[in-house]
């Protein structure tokens, strides 16, 4: 009866490799739900996953492989998992037969995630990581031979698995002051770096190889996959985002069927960034993709593409912080206009649009962009948005700011913009005659003043009737401002005596009644 009892009660699993052979998977799950506590008292937090190197070592990669699939988390962090983390054997140690099924294992160990906000943690298992990373890539750069879909599965596991995480982003207010990031000069590093640059080395070398089948591996390579590679752009380390760049320039180059995509998902990210959060750290990055891609549309260029540079590129100059994007935007636009020359009356109108007020480093980078875009402008396109431009122009010539003034100027050093000017001076010079000569007589900077008088003499030894006639306008419509400033002076004048006067007579009214009342009193 005792006998009987005791065969009942479960057995104590045994550590010995003679019975985790025999054990099989129990034994793996077993060590890993009692957090494989040793004689010493060492707790699982030393341990993490176990893939050995010993002849269990295809049983104990494939209960990895098994954990995932069954939705186990393969981020452990060192907190959970199997008894030890040990590395597999080299390429050059199997024979080529075997290299394939050793790279798919070698993919499901370096699934496992290491916690890098403590650094003295797990040192052992995170260079055994790094080293075999380092072996993927070696392999990966030197493989003959396509590879399989299984091996496919497993290196887009292994990416996703080490890249896709949430991020917490820190505060960014007060950080943009006057168009310029304070913050540019110490950007947020990721302190799990040194195992993230492998596993992005990895895939890129993945993704560019030859004997990657873009047919099949499409199906791993997908939408949401490429969403979340989208969403990593926020990373607040550049690092990371320069290899998110070259990544998606690749999968875009290998992917047609994913190009319209990339291109609608990137345009998205534009929208909410200028009209919901201001607040997106791979702007510039996502924008360098796109001056490549823009670069290599073909012509006539297509509606959609037009409409992607009326509603996403030129809106992307009215948020504040222009200047952390300024120089891939503005390639982009003029990629556009000299990809088809009609466009620049819309990118002309739509810098005025968006045309800074108070923010005097910003004008300048439209100035600058500007300047860029006339230079590759047609005469058609220039007249017909030359009147409202060359307002906004006069504006800029009269600003306090001798930045501002001083770069508006410099466009008549530019020999295509100059040449512009001259054959329409006669509608130009009577716009900006006012702002020049103000500016001759009464701006405060010497630099400024004196390259308005060279741009002023240009006009005078070009066409001297056409300088005449603006100059006597002007001199007329100054004697109209004194006549009408000192009409309305008069005007003021006169209102302030009759208010005098008024005043006076009022006292002079409440002043007898005062006196009745006191002698009616008495």
């Amino acid at each position: 009866m005792l006998k009987q009892l005791l065969g009942k009660l479960p057995r104590k699993s045994s550590k010995s490799t003679a019975n985790r052979d025999h054990g099989g998977n129990h034994a793996a799950n077993s060590n890993a739900s009692t957090g494989s506590r040793s004689s010493n008292g060492k707790s699982a937090n030393s341990n993490i996953s176990s893939v050995a190197a010993n002849n269990s070592a295809p049983d104990v990669s494939q209960n990895l492989g098994n954990k995932i699939h069954q939705g186990v988390n393969p981020k452990l962090n060192g907190d959970l998992g199997f008894s030890q983390y040990e590395g597999l054997p080299g390429f050059k140690d199997v024979p080529s037969s075997e290299k394939q099924n050793l790279f798919i294992r070698k993919l499901n160990m370096c699934c496992v995630v290491f916690d890098f906000t403590e650094p003295m943690k797990n040192l052992k298992e995170k260079e055994i990581k790094r080293q075999t990373l380092q072996e993927l890539v070696d392999y990966v750069t030197s493989v003959s031979g396509k590879f399989s879909e299984a091996a496919m599965q497993e290196v887009m596991k292994m990416v996703s698995a080490n890249l896709f995480r949430t991020f917490t982003p820190q505060p960014r207010e007060n950080k943009v002051v006057d168009g310029v990031d304070l913050e540019e000069d110490e950007p947020s590093m990721d302190s799990a770096w040194p195992h993230l640059q492998i596993v992005y080395e990895v895939f890129l070398r993945f993704v560019s190889s030859a004997e990657t089948d873009a047919k099949l591996a499409k199906r791993y390579i997908d939408q949401p996959f490429i969403l979340k590679l989208l969403d990593l752009f926020d990373s607040e380390d550049p690092r990371e985002r320069e290899y998110l760049k070259t990544i998606l320039h690749r999968i875009y180059g290998k992917f047609m069927v994913h190009r319209p995509f990339i291109r609608k998902a990137i345009n998205n990210i534009f929208y909410r960034f200028i009209f919901e959060t201001e607040k997106y750290n791979g702007i510039a990055e996502l924008l360098e993709i796109l001056g490549s891609i823009i670069n290599g549309f073909a012509l006539p260029l297509k509606e959609e593409h037009k409409m992607f540079l009326v509603r996403a590129m030129i809106p992307l100059h009215k948020p504040r912080c222009l200047a952390m994007y300024h120089q891939p935007l503005s390639y982009c636009i003029i990629q556009f206009v000299e990809k088809d020359c009609k466009l620049a009356d819309t990118v002309i109108r739509g810098l005025l649009k968006y045309w800074p007020i108070t923010n005097s480093s910003k004008e300048v980078m439209f100035l600058n962009e500007l300047e860029e875009v006339l230079e590759a402008t047609q005469l058609p396109e220039f007249q017909r948005c030359m009147v409202p431009l060359f307002q906004q122009l006069a504006r800029c010539l009269n600003s306090s700011h001798f930045q501002v003034a001083e770069r508006a100027l410099f466009l008549w050093n530019n020999d295509p913009i100059e040449n512009l000017i001259i054959q329409n001076r006669k509608v130009i010079l009577p716009i900006i005659f006012p702002a020049l000569e103000k500016n001759a007589r009464n701006h405060w900077n010497q630099a400024v003043r004196s390259l308005t008088l060279n741009v002023r003499k240009i006009f005078e030894d070009l066409d001297h009737e056409l300088f005449n006639e603006c100059l006597l306008k002007f001199q007329e419509d100054e004697k109209k401002e004194v006549e009408i400033k000192a009409r309305s002076e008069a005007a003021w004048k006169r209102l302030e005596e009759i208010a005098t006067q008024k005043a006076a007579s009022d006292a002079m009214v409440v002043a007898p009644r005062k006196a009745l009342t006191c002698s009616a009193s008495g």
